[in-house]
């Protein structure tokens, strides 16, 4: 099965979104999932060995208790899929965060506070020579 087919699932993604805090149980995840998607012990069960069947998780047992783990590796595999389109919406962060920046400034030079611009640049031949200005 494809990792993106393993993600698409809704209950398999929050499994996973569970699993990123740590490890945690079998019981503790149905009891989430069954709270938030109305599934059985064995619906949850179900999805647990699939993302267990795919290496998207690990479990590993202590006594009776069943622990589930969270395997970094196919999540790398997704996230270099992912890559290739991140530029698309880095350029739109960048951009974002530069009008974010500017609204900011504005709102400072609105409120009585001063505008922040760069210094002029100024040679110490400038300050001295007014020659060196073209006069």
């Amino acid at each position: 099965m494809h990792a993106f087919d393993i993600l698409g699932d809704p209950v398999r993604r929050r499994i996973l979104e569970l699993l990123a805090d740590g490890e945690q149980t079998s019981g503790a995840i149905t009891e989430v999932i069954r709270a938030e998607f109305g599934l059985s012990q064995p619906g949850v069960s179900q999805h647990l060995r699939v993302l267990r069947d795919s290496g998207f998780a690990s479990v590993r047992a202590e006594g009776a208790r069943r622990f589930y783990a969270v395997e970094p590796a196919p999540l790398s595999e997704v996230d270099a899929w992912l890559g290739r389109f991140r530029r698309l919406w880095e350029q739109r962060l960048d951009a974002l965060g530069t009008e974010l920046a500017r609204g900011r400034r504005a709102a400072r030079t609105a409120a009585g506070g001063e505008p922040t611009r760069p210094a002029e640049s100024v040679t110490d031949a400038d300050k001295t020579d007014p020659s060196a200005k073209g006069t």
